[in-house]
């Protein structure tokens, strides 16, 4: 059974008339009828009583014809469902992203993207760069915001390098100045000094005492554990200092000091990934597109 069939079945079934149907759906009157015909053959049963000019359903097509409206209403709504999705008017994106770039990189993209498309879903995970992969790999996600290199080794996913991001140092303004009030300091200037530490696993933690260790020292914590707003906010308490992306500091507003770090400082690459083995939907190519031009 096709859905073509019953659309001349249907027509047929309206204008009780072959040939009228035949120009409602635009086909020579021949081929009309025979469809209708391999669809009765389909069917094992008569659709129309054909008297000389009178056609009328038999039992079997007035059975049909709610069906048949039915289906051809669901395949028109199915139709209009993937147009609204191929113009972007509807649909989701599953995006990753570091607590970080959810705080810095994010909002002003996601704004752009949401105003132009208003339609679209933006579901948002986040989660270390780890984690994020492991989304990406199962199929969770359609897109992440990761930081490079990868934690691990991952064939199967595409990454494009989006930006190199600038770490500092933030500090309460109440505290005494990072390296004895220099304009920048440098990762030695920070031994002896106590750090606000995030959690295991965060990709902004094994960056900042891998820095110290190759420095020559051990990082001194005053306090770990936190994601971003709570290692900030810990900050602005005088608890310590920590080392964040610039981003994140420019948009943390008041009560905290920011210094950056001396040459060759410390930074960040920021990637987008995606597997390889499945192109993202429309809307989350669109949202990758916008993410790279930004």
């Amino acid at each position: 059974m096709q859905l073509q069939q019953l659309q001349y079945f249907v027509a047929v079934a309206e204008t009780r008339h072959f040939t009228r149907a035949a120009e409602v759906v635009h086909v020579a009157q021949p081929s009309l009828s025979q469809q209708i015909k391999a669809l009765e053959r389909e069917l094992g049963a008569d659709l129309f009583l054909r008297a000389r000019g009178n056609i009328t359903l038999t039992d079997a097509g007035e059975a049909l014809l709610p069906l048949a409206r039915r289906i051809l209403a669901d395949a028109d709504t199915a139709r209009h469902e993937v147009l609204e999705l191929a113009q972007l008017r509807r649909g989701r994106i599953r995006l990753g992203a570091t607590p970080s770039l959810c705080t810095g990189l994010l909002p002003d993209v996601l704004r752009a993207f949401h105003d132009r498309y208003p339609g679209i879903q933006l579901l948002i995970e986040e989660g270390g760069s780890h984690d994020l992969v492991r989304e990406l790999a199962r199929g969770a996600l359609d897109l992440a915001l990761v930081v490079l290199p990868l934690p691990t080794a991952s064939p199967a996913l595409t990454t494009v390098e989006l930006l190199r991001e600038d770490l500092v140092v933030v500090s309460s303004p109440e505290s005494p100045r990072p390296g004895g009030g220099r304009r920048a300091v440098r990762i030695t200037d920070l031994e002896g000094e106590r750090l606000v530490m995030f959690r295991h696993g965060y990709d902004l933690r094994e960056l900042t005492v891998a820095a110290c260790r190759s420095a020559g020292f051990e990082p001194d914590f005053a306090v770990e554990g936190g994601e971003m707003d709570a290692v900030l906010g810990f900050v602005r308490a005088g608890l310590g200092m920590a080392v964040v992306p610039r981003m994140v500091a420019a948009r943390s507003g008041r009560g905290l000091r920011v210094t950056p770090l001396a040459r060759p400082g410390l930074y960040r690459t920021i990637a987008l990934a995606h597997r390889s083995d499945v192109a993202p939907p429309r809307a989350a190519r669109e949202l990758q597109r916008m993410l790279l031009e930004r």
